[in-house]
C-alpha cells in the first residue's frame, strides 16, 4: 500500500493545474489501479495511450467506447472492463480528454 501512496505523488508531481481535477476523477473512479499517467501498470501508461492516438480524429470516440463497454486486446492480454454505467457518460469524457491531452 505504501508504494501505491508513493506512486500516486510521482504521478501528481508529473501533473499540474487542472490535470490534478482530471487525476482525482480518474482516482475515484478506480482507474489508477490499473493504470498510470507514465508506467505501464496492468493497462499501459496514459502518457503511451496519448502518444499512440494523437492526431488520430476518431480516437476520442473509440476510446469512450473502450472505458464504457470494455475490451481486450489493444495493448496485450490484460481486458479492460466496462466502467459504464458506474461512471458516467461524462465523466468517461472528461477522462478520455485527459488521456488523450497527455499526448501533447
Amino acid at each position: 500500500m505504501k508504494a501505491l501512496f508513493l506512486g500516486l505523488g510521482m504521478t501528481a508531481a508529473l501533473v499540474s493545474g487542472s490535470a490534478m481535477a482530471d487525476l482525482d476523477l480518474a482516482k475515484k473512479s478506480g482507474c489508477l489501479a490499473c493504470h498510470s499517467v507514465e508506467k505501464k501498470i496492468v493497462g499501459p501508461a496514459w502518457r503511451d495511450v496519448g502518444k499512440k492516438y494523437k492526431g488520430d480524429a476518431g480516437a476520442k470516440a473509440a476510446l469512450i467506447t473502450k472505458v464504457k463497454k470494455g475490451g481486450k486486446g489493444a495493448w496485450g492480454a490484460a481486458p479492460m472492463p466496462p466502467y459504464s454505467p458506474r461512471v458516467s457518460d461524462a465523466n468517461i469524457e472528461k477522462l478520455v480528454d485527459f488521456v488523450l491531452s497527455l499526448g501533447e
